[in-house]
């Protein structure tokens, strides 16, 4: 029997109408159309996500960020034990989990990137095998809440899985707070360079210690930093049973290795051979236009995407600070959050020997931050302009959501038109 048959009607019909959903939208020119139709099944059938991946083993990445780089290097670690459905967009809400499912049916294993507040209820639907946590902090303030409230969320919907391997960054304190009362943890060293968020113990109130790498709450003796199972350095990946092997990546930055070395953990814990996931996430490189590099006129453009404090910190360490320009543009529209007083915890007085182009919608806000922070900058709102405006060579492009898509869109049509296509 098919696995058509065995679904129910009521999922046979949302499958059939996500379908059409897909085609019209296709045909109307507005794209793949994946999201409408993940958005008209489960308006057919909300049960559809469960469903659909009964039977599958799933990985659930989540963080602050990095998500989209760990779940596809969790999905290139997991590919030697069988086909396996991931999102290739980042769409990481209910209709883009279940778009995935929907155009992947015959894949055995899911990794699914999850956006934080969206974890509890896709872990009920799916339950992971594997839940991966990244880092928590502040993002979006005005969509997500204070992430104190995510955590005692999260750590919640975790207790409601006692069977799922949680792989969860020890480096973190708010992480760890989610992970600690699991009875499966496997502790990663990702590392967290960004503790603004987290200077008092979220289970007490009370100051966290830190001392180097370690760290402990001042007000609960038994709360610490856990002894990690897997960890990196620069140049090996280190994990259970003396296991140990070079880490070399496509993507760059120390971040990215922490995300490397969760998704090796996640996909061990799966079955998979080490040595093998470890080459595998090393075969990881653009990831939804990020670290991509183009062509646009007389300047190589590498694009970066930061969303938050603790995002922007990583990416500012990333930037090659012997590129020819730099270009930061900062949009605020929903999707990045409308209230931009996070500008202000950036350090971008990093770039005090490196002129800047401010660009975005919100290039204005950029500047008063710039002319604070002493970086000298001149501010032009188009990016492509201010790109423009660069001396000819490398040109280095950090920007928020929406002022990334936008100009990956930009850029697309750009190259389209150099090539004489309509």
């Amino acid at each position: 029997m098919s696995d058509r048959n065995r679904l129910p009607l009521r999922t046979t019909v949302a499958l059939g109408a996500a379908s059409a959903a897909r085609w019209a939208s296709r045909t109307a020119g507005r794209g793949k159309g994946s999201m409408i139709g993940g958005l008209v099944a489960a308006k057919i059938d909300p049960q559809i996500m469960g469903r659909l991946a009964a039977g599958k083993r799933t990985a659930i990445v989540t963080g602050t960020n990095g998500k989209s780089t760990t779940t596809r290097m969790t999905a290139a670690a997991l590919s030697e034990l069988g086909a396996v459905a991931t999102q290739a967009d980042g769409a990481n809400m209910d209709a883009g989990i279940i778009a995935t499912l929907t155009l992947d049916r015959g894949a055995s294993i899911c990794a699914l990137e999850v956006d934080e507040l969206h974890v509890p209820h896709v872990s009920d639907a799916v339950d992971p095998e594997v839940l991966v946590l990244l880092n928590l902090s502040r993002d979006q303030l005005d969509r997500v809440g204070e992430i104190n409230m995510i955590e005692r969320r999260l750590r919640e919907g975790i207790s409601h899985h006692p069977e799922t391997t949680i792989v969860a960054n020890c480096d973190d304190v708010l992480i760890t707070s989610m992970a600690f009362d699991a009875p499966k943890v496997l502790w990663v060293a990702a590392g967290s360079s960004w503790v603004g968020d987290s200077v008092s113990c979220p289970r007490t109130g009370e100051p966290i210690i830190r001392s180097g790498d370690d760290w402990r709450s001042s007000g609960d003796e038994n709360f610490r930093r856990p002894t990690p199972d897997w960890w990196f350095d620069d140049d090996n990946i280190y994990g259970p049973n003396g296991f140990q092997a070079p880490l070399t990546l496509s993507v760059p930055g120390r971040a990215n290795r922490g995300n490397a070395t969760q998704a090796v953990a996640a996909a061990v814990a799966m079955g998979a051979d080490p040595a093998k996931a470890v080459a595998a996430v090393g075969t990881v490189g653009e990831v939804a236009g990020r670290y991509g590099v183009h062509q646009v006129g007389n300047h190589s453009v590498r694009t970066l995407l930061a969303k938050n404090p603790a995002g922007w910190q990583e990416a500012l360490s990333m930037i090659d600070q012997d590129a020819d320009g730099l270009v930061i543009a900062v949009n605020g529209q929903v999707p990045d959050g409308e209230d931009l007083s996070w500008l202000w915890d950036v350090r971008f007085e990093a770039f005090e020997t490196m002129a800047v182009v401010a660009a975005g919608e919100r290039a204005a806000d950029l500047s008063v931050r710039l002319l604070y922070a002493g970086a000298e900058h001149t501010t032009i709102p188009d990016p492509l302009k201010a790109i423009a405006s660069c001396p000819p060579g490398r040109v280095e492009v950090l920007a928020n959501y929406t002022a990334f898509r936008d100009l990956g869109t930009a850029i697309e049509r750009a190259e389209r038109a150099r090539k004489g296509e309509q």
